[in-house]
């Protein structure tokens, strides 16, 4: 019932959101540019959310604890959003999260913590980046990104996901210190010390194996779809 209500609410919200900015396109630019724009947040929606999806695209990492894994699904949202501003990379966030809700664990909490997570780490970078398109700018860009969604990421953790996960699985403070210490013993709280010791260092090795697969593939991935929406 609860999962219910929660997934009927976002969809409002995803239905609004999506009704709204069609709408403010719709006044501002031909049809021909709108098509382009749904063709793009489809396809690279599609791609990040099977990145996201896949099981074995996903993967914890050694020394860390195994509710952290690893996943390559920011990539496309990266190369949309960079290629063809903010609001293209946010609205292939949500088309990853909406088709990752379905498959949800978490009462669609997991799915909206990440989403926020990566919000914090792309939209920031693309706005700046939208501003100033040269190489300085896309790396000032990228550590901007990198810093909001390390701040964003390590507050929301230590303030609502841990004692969310704890409640939901029935975990005590003690049970859930023993899973982190299986990975790192010098973990003594669930609080900020697996915030320190933990989430900002995954999310560090993270952050910057996506950089740098997106500056790899960057030109020639967007510069292959332009061409082939001709």
């Amino acid at each position: 019932m609860v999962k219910g209500i929660i997934l009927g609410l976002l969809l409002l919200i995803f239905v609004f959101s999506v009704a709204k900015h069609y709408f403010d396109l719709k006044g501002r630019v031909e049809k021909q540019n709108r098509t382009k724009f749904i063709v793009r947040v489809a396809v690279f929606g599609g791609f990040s959310a099977i990145l996201y999806c896949v099981p074995f695209l996903k993967f914890p990492v050694p020394f860390f604890p195994s509710f952290l894994e690893f996943h390559f699904d920011e990539i496309p949202a990266f190369i949309g959003a960079f290629a063809y501003g903010p609001m293209t990379g946010f609205y292939i966030l949500l088309v990853k999260t909406f088709i990752k809700l379905p498959m949800t664990s978490t009462l669609a909490v997991g799915e909206i913590a990440d989403l926020i997570y990566s919000t914090a780490f792309i939209i920031p970078a693309a706005f700046y980046y939208k501003k100033h398109r040269q190489f300085k700018g896309a790396l000032v860009s990228l550590l901007i990104g990198v810093s909001c969604q390390l701040v964003v990421s390590l507050v929301a953790n230590v303030y609502v996901m841990f004692p969310f996960y704890m409640r939901m699985f029935g975990l005590s403070e003690e049970g859930l210190l023993k899973i982190c210490q299986l990975a790192n013993p010098a973990i003594t709280d669930v609080r900020w010390s697996v915030g320190f010791l933990a989430v900002l260092p995954f999310n560090i090795i993270k952050n910057v194996a996506i950089i740098v697969v997106t500056l790899l593939v960057y030109k020639s991935t967007h510069t292959l779809f332009d061409r082939l929406q001709r």
